[in-house]
């Protein structure tokens, strides 16, 4: 838990603020706008969105570690993988990786914007409500597009790590539904989704106050 806990915040810092920053080039307009119902095209906040994904080889090998003492932690954990792998090991994954999360966090900001905009009077901010509403909404909606797409991503980096070694990506699908039918690509979407509506709602609400406190201050 170490790993994910420490890189939580540097994490969502750059999701969002590639998300941020992308809508800048996209919708300059949207940089003086204090609007959020209305401030930029929801064509434009889900490409902005696609700009925002995050990586996670270490932090899956060393969850699904279940017996031994292979990995001590995140540093022994990147010295086993050079050591065995080299530094192609750290990649691992990185295709299925980048088909999960480009087009998933562009739906993660996406339902996000439409919920808001859904709750809130035109020319009004959102209100905490409608934010953690939206929020939870947008974790739930980016984690049932994104969870075929993270099962195969965890087969690809555990390979070589004490898994079964794949190929690549079509061998890990092909493989996957021969063995196991097309139903294992929806493991875990339950409690994926569970857990991601209040987690998703917080961190939303979490943004947008921030946000609003650093406008704020920047206009006294």
């Amino acid at each position: 838990m170490s790993f994910p806990v420490l890189s939580v915040a540097l994490s969502n810092a750059v999701v969002f603020g590639s998300y941020s920053n992308a809508l800048d080039y996209l919708d300059p307009s949207h940089r003086s706008s204090s609007d959020r119902s209305e401030r930029s095209p929801l064509t434009a906040v889900f490409t902005a969105g696609c700009f925002s994904a995050p990586i996670d080889l270490v932090k899956v090998r060393l969850q699904s570690q279940t017996t031994g003492n292979k990995y001590r932690g995140p540093t022994h954990c990147v010295a086993v993988i050079l050591r065995e792998d080299g530094v192609k090991g750290l990649f691992r994954g990185m295709g299925a990786l980048a088909l999960r999360d480009v087009p998933c966090y562009g739906l993660y900001f996406l339902p996000y914007e439409f919920t808001c905009r859904m709750l809130t009077e035109k020319g009004k901010r959102p209100g905490n409500d409608a934010v953690l509403v939206a929020g939870g909404v947008a974790g739930v909606v980016t984690w049932a597009c994104a969870t075929p797409m993270d099962v195969v991503k965890a087969r690809l980096q555990m390979s070589g790590g004490g898994g079964r070694v794949y190929s690549g990506l079509l061998h890990c699908i092909t493989v996957s539904v021969r063995e196991e039918g097309v139903r294992v690509f929806f493991k875990g979407l339950l409690l994926n989704s569970v857990r991601a509506f209040p987690v998703n709602a917080v961190t939303f609400l979490s943004f947008e106050m921030l946000m609003r406190a650093m406008t704020d201050s920047s206009q006294d």
